[in-house]
């Protein structure tokens, strides 16, 4: 079984920073891309940010230059630094990853269970 555990959400005041973090266990073989979304209240679960194995990167627009998405790859882990927060920022925020549980399997989708974060102006 494999699972996504989200942590570093919270309550912070507008102009802040937190980090979350997201660790895959389980059967793992590879992770491919990793990434977060988010849900705010009311709206569709949105692209954040998403990381290759490799380190490339890619983010939507109204986070460039705010928020940098990073990961350890031995430690199956992936961070999203969230600085100058926004109360439009509130959300919920999923982890996201691509795993192979074998060298021979084709990669499946997995979300974590989900991390709030509420920026207040």
């Amino acid at each position: 079984q494999v699972q996504l555990m989200e942590s570093g959400g919270g309550l912070v005041r507008a102009g802040g920073s937190l980090r979350l973090s997201c660790t895959a266990s389980g059967t793992i073989s590879s992770i491919t891309t990793m990434g977060w979304y988010r849900q705010a209240p009311g709206k569709e679960r949105e692209l954040v940010a998403r990381i290759t194995a490799g380190g490339n990167t890619n983010y939507v627009d109204f986070v460039k230059g705010r928020f940098t998405i990073s990961r350890d790859n031995a430690a199956n882990t992936v961070y999203l630094q969230m600085d100058s927060l926004k109360s439009e920022d509130t959300a919920v925020y999923y982890c996201n990853a691509d795993i192979r549980k074998t060298m021979f399997s084709l990669p499946r989708n997995y979300w974590g269970q989900g991390t709030q974060v509420t920026v207040s102006s």
